[in-house]
């Protein structure tokens, strides 16, 4: 009960938090890990662990997928240089710049140094998207952050299984075949399922079964991989590729639209959660240390902290100098300008993976009880430093506006219109003259550069009178003319309509 009302605290502070982050345009996740931090203070939270394998199940599959979801391979392909730069060679450099510290100055045991590396090296996107969105940035470099988020998320759990496989084997040669039969096999392992998932799924199209499969589907993967001593992660990352090629075809909008709701919800709700235990066992660490001890700590942390900050800000640089350097030569193109860099740079807050990942520690590993202690510095320090100056930083550099999206956007709306009025273009009767007069209003308006329902006078009667019918509607039921059965059937038509109508900047969702 101690849990349930310290994480019922703390989803409080995050509604709150929420709004102040809007207005203050703020990223959300910086607010909330100052609110675990506080959360887990009060007297009346408990002392909790989780079973290590449980912690990467529950926090990481459903953060994975939802990320590679977003990003299939068709969208990296383009960017593969600076995603590899990013996402393998900076991780790469930090986990050996970070394992180096613990070595030579905490004198942690190289497989300890080595998994402190792997936890702090990813950093979130999310929590830089969630601030990016609020400004006119180029395209590329918030498609490349989100790229690099997935990827790095890849590699660092990689390095992270294998430390953890040598701390348990007591030696890399044993552990070598497991990890070369286990990233292939992953991959294959995940298009396999998402392609019996497909077909499986046919019969709960329109379901609420539906929405529950998609996270029983990415949970069962998950498991499956572990138990065949496979990648979990590649192949979670393989299964929401695979699903996100195949599914947009035929997934129905009701469908859609439902399981992105949920999906968001519950990583926010993850997030939360993983806050809350995180800074639960750090209280419980810093409650066991001495003075001497816990200054010691406090102080590595610290170090770690900025050799975190500091390798990413050094190498993004150096790839970003490098790269404009071969392209005077020709052999690099649309090299990345010295802001986009700086940017790029400071955008390394770490979040959710770099938290269930200290979590899913075993207990008895080596230095866990530093290694947790390191990572929540990290994820607090990256969070509210990084997080609370990037906004700043981008207002300082005065980054030219990028239309591609908005000019992509109309290309695509036009044909959209194009392909309706072509089938419309041998039928007759009012209704396919309704019909052409309507869409060519439509493709006019695109063509001038607004929005169709922006521009269009129907659209803008449309909202009024479903607006009129939502009164009559709650007049209906507050006068007992109708039950309420009847009452919630015909306000989802409404609802359905009104999202119809809606203008653009309507259907976003305000704490994405």
């Amino acid at each position: 009960m101690a849990l349930f009302e310290s994480m019922l605290t703390l989803v409080v502070a995050a509604i709150l938090l929420l709004q102040v982050s809007r207005r203050l345009a703020l990223p959300y996740p910086a607010l909330l890990a100052l609110a675990g931090g506080l959360v887990a203070a009060l007297p009346w939270s408990p002392q909790i662990s989780m079973d290590p394998r449980l912690a990467l199940t529950l926090f990481i599959a459903p953060t994975l997928l939802d990320a590679a979801y977003d990003l299939p391979p068709r969208s990296l392909r383009p960017l593969w240089i600076p995603l590899v730069a990013l996402a393998g060679l900076a991780v790469v450099l930090t986990t050996a710049a970070v394992a180096w510290a613990g070595v030579a100055l905490a004198g942690m045991p190289l497989v300890a140094a080595v998994a402190l590396g792997a936890i702090v090296a990813p950093p979130d996107a999310a929590a830089a998207t969630t601030m990016l969105g609020r400004f006119s940035l180029p395209r590329r470099t918030v498609t490349v952050l989100k790229g690099e988020s997935l990827l790095n998320d890849a590699v660092a759990l990689l390095i992270f299984a294998t430390a953890v496989g040598w701390a348990r084997d007591g030696s890399l040669e044993k552990l070598a075949p497991e990890v070369a039969l286990a990233v292939p096999g992953g991959l294959l392992l995940g298009y396999l399922t998402a392609r019996a998932y497909i077909v499986l799924s046919r019969p709960l199209e329109g379901t609420l079964g539906g929405t529950i499969a998609s996270f029983a589907g990415t949970f069962t993967v998950w498991v499956i991989a572990d138990r065949l001593h496979l990648s979990a992660i590649l192949a979670v990352v393989a299964n929401a590729m695979t699903l996100a090629h195949h599914v947009p075809y035929r997934q129905r909008a009701r469908d859609r639209v439902n399981t992105y709701a949920v999906w968001g919800t519950v990583v926010f709700l993850l997030n939360v959660l993983a806050f809350l235990l995180t800074g639960l066992q750090a209280r419980s660490i810093l409650s066991h240390l001495g003075d001497g001890q816990l200054d010691r700590a406090l102080a590595f942390a610290g170090t770690v902290l900025a050799v975190v900050v500091g390798v990413r800000l050094v190498w993004v640089m150096l790839y970003n100098r490098l790269v404009n350097l071969i392209a005077r030569w020709g052999w690099y193109d649309q090299p990345p300008t010295l802001a986009q860099g700086l940017v790029v740079s400071w955008c390394g807050m770490r979040g959710l993976v770099t938290l269930a990942t200290a979590l899913a520690l075993p207990e008895g590993f080596p230095e866990r009880d530093l290694i947790v202690l390191c990572a929540l510095a990290v994820v607090l320090g990256t969070l509210v430093a990084q997080g609370l100056t990037l906004g700043p930083l981008i207002r300082l550099l005065r980054f030219p506006s990028d239309d591609s999206l908005s000019h992509d956007l109309t290309f695509a709306r036009g044909a959209l219109l194009d392909a309706a009025l072509a089938t419309l273009r041998d039928k007759d009767g009012d209704g396919a003259r309704l019909m052409r007069e309507i869409y060519e209003r439509d493709r006019a308006a695109i063509s001038s550069g607004r929005h169709p329902r922006e521009a269009s006078e129907t659209a803008q009667l449309r909202r009024e009178t479903i607006a009129a019918k939502r009164r009559a509607l709650a007049n209906l039921r507050r006068g007992g003319r109708i039950d309420d059965d009847v009452f919630h059937t015909l306000e989802q038509e409404l609802d359905w309509a009104e999202l119809a109508a809606a203008l653009p900047d309507e259907l976003e969702l305000a704490e994405s």
